[in-house]
């Protein structure tokens, strides 16, 4: 896709990408909280804890450099969760989140997911604001492994065409 004079591509994960999938992550974290035990698990092992299980890892790529990640990690056979988006502040305001949150919906819904579930905190307006425009739902607060967990969503994929 072209979008201000610029070439973004949405790749699959590949170990070339390890890197900048953590790069991505935990630029953010730093920015706004604290890294987690959680956090170093799926971001330094994304093969083990992402990939292997079942789950899919989307690259965003502007003109030839890394700038952009979505992962969608399995929870059981119809539920996954969208986890670990982070576009670089420097691509920040070119779409490419909505394209990530856009590629991982089509790619949970090739997988069979009836259920995409998300947790965030209020504090990064507009991420919420992207996931209520993907067409994300508030939901009850369940347990979650993130301290930083203020706010939990789910888009039924079953009520989506």
């Amino acid at each position: 896709m072209k979008t201000k004079n610029h070439e973004i591509r949405i790749v699959d994960f590949a170990s070339k990408y390890k890197t900048d999938f953590a790069r991505l992550n935990y630029e953010w974290i730093h920015k706004y909280f604290k890294v987690e035990d959680s956090d170093r698990k799926s971001l330094d092992h994304p093969q083990e804890y992402i990939i292997n299980p079942g789950g899919h890892i989307f690259m965003a790529e502007l003109d030839g450099e890394i700038i952009g990640t979505c992962a969608l990690i399995k929870m059981d056979d119809t539920r996954y969760e969208l986890a670990k988006m982070g576009v670089s502040p420097k691509a920040q305001g070119l779409g490419i989140g909505r394209l990530l949150g856009q590629a991982i919906i089509q790619k949970a819904r090739e997988l069979g997911a009836e259920v995409l579930y998300l947790e965030s905190n209020t504090i990064l307006i507009p991420a919420i604001n992207l996931y209520y425009k993907l067409g994300f739902k508030k939901v009850e607060q369940h347990d979650s492994p993130y301290v930083r967990c203020n706010i939990q969503m789910e888009l039924d994929l079953r009520k989506e065409g």
